[in-house]
């Protein structure tokens, strides 16, 4: 078992753990899959760090799909832990996305929203205009940051959190994230496994302490050299 790289910890005290996720890696464990998990790594990391005997407590509060970079949080009790789902449930946890998409979206600073209903089907969600009976509705709004005469910059903040919702909308929109050859992108992205999207920016309460934290996810190194400059 790998470990976690520490550099890539970006939050820790005995409460949580908020890690910025190299693409290509699973968030979690899957059954009957041999492949590293961010969460085992991560579990390791704490076992080394404190020299914990036994099983280690990890959970993510959330997931982001393999080929995403960027912000995952774990909770490291079972009282974070509820404490951070119901914050979910209340919409009390921001998450904004920064996006390498194709195309133009739009002029920089405008604003849009999409709005679709998604149905999940194997490893792929389909869009559709209306409502079916497998489908559910999804939100987002975005805003173009930077654009160059092939690719954009979005910054999108999700309102609904579907299974590949974010790619999906963009995609059906007529902008596919740079890489993403499941949705329709012609060209690849940093490595075989990453995508150019990254989970840049979230917000949420802390567990236990009655504050705020904010937290931003620096970009993968490779993103400057695949952004045409739209990243410095």
């Amino acid at each position: 078992m790998n470990i976690l790289d520490p550099e890539t910890v970006l939050f820790e005290d005995n409460h949580l753990l908020v890690v910025n996720k190299p693409a290509g890696l699973l968030t979690q464990p899957v059954p009957d899959d041999n492949r590293d998990s961010l969460e085992e790594m991560a579990k390791a990391y704490l076992k080394e760090v404190y020299n914990k005997p036994g099983r280690v407590y990890l959970h993510a509060v959330h997931r982001i799909d393999r080929q995403v970079s960027g912000l995952v949080i774990f909770a490291r009790t079972d009282k974070a832990l509820s404490r951070l789902n119901q914050a979910m449930r209340d919409k009390r946890i921001t998450k904004i996305y920064h996006a390498l998409v194709e195309g133009s979206p739009g002029p920089p600073g405008v604003t849009i929203q999409l709005k679709n209903h998604l149905s999940h089907r194997s490893h792929h969600a389909l869009v559709t205009h209306s409502k079916t009976a497998d489908s559910r509705e999804a939100t987002l709004t975005y805003t173009v940051l930077k654009k160059n005469a092939q690719l954009s910059l979005v910054q999108i903040d999700l309102d609904t959190g579907r299974y590949h919702q974010i790619r999906a909308q963009l995609a059906y929109a007529g902008f596919p994230i740079l890489g993403d050859k499941k949705y329709g992108s012609a060209n690849t992205f940093g490595t075989q496994d990453a995508i150019g999207l990254h989970s840049y920016n979230t917000r949420f309460p802390h567990p236990v302490r009655a504050e705020e934290l904010n937290i931003i996810a620096p970009y993968p190194i490779y993103w400057q050299g695949s952004s045409q400059g739209l990243i410095s």
